[in-house]
């Protein structure tokens, strides 16, 4: 999740990833004034901080349309490659587990 800082006034001063915790406001990608401040500054760990953060959800999207590509008949699932089989099955063979044991998984699209 990613979080800003704000400086005494309540300017955002700083875009950080992690848990939440003192002095952190959790904010969304999409935000207006998040991305005023995207316009504002030139510092490559901001930049850094909300690339990690989509990554994510880029994953799910990723998934989400190679599922899609299969459903529909436009890729076997076994012209991927080995590795690219394994690591997607292995995701799927999590997911399952997770959803057995009713736990919650924070899916962000």
């Amino acid at each position: 999740m990613l979080f800003v800082e704000r400086d005494e006034t309540g300017n955002i001063v700083a875009l950080r990833k992690g848990e939440s915790g003192a002095g952190k406001e959790p904010v969304s990608l999409l935000d207006a004034e998040i991305l005023s401040f995207l316009r504002t500054i030139d510092d490559f760990e901001s930049f850094s901080h909300l690339l990690a953060a989509s990554d994510a959800s880029m994953v799910r999207v990723v998934e989400d349309l190679i599922d899609l590509l299969i459903a529909k008949k436009v890729i076997l699932f076994t012209e991927l490659p080995s590795e690219a089989q394994e690591k997607i099955l292995n995701r799927k063979q999590l997911r399952a587990k997770m959803s057995d044991h009713h736990l919650v998984v924070d899916d962000i699209i």
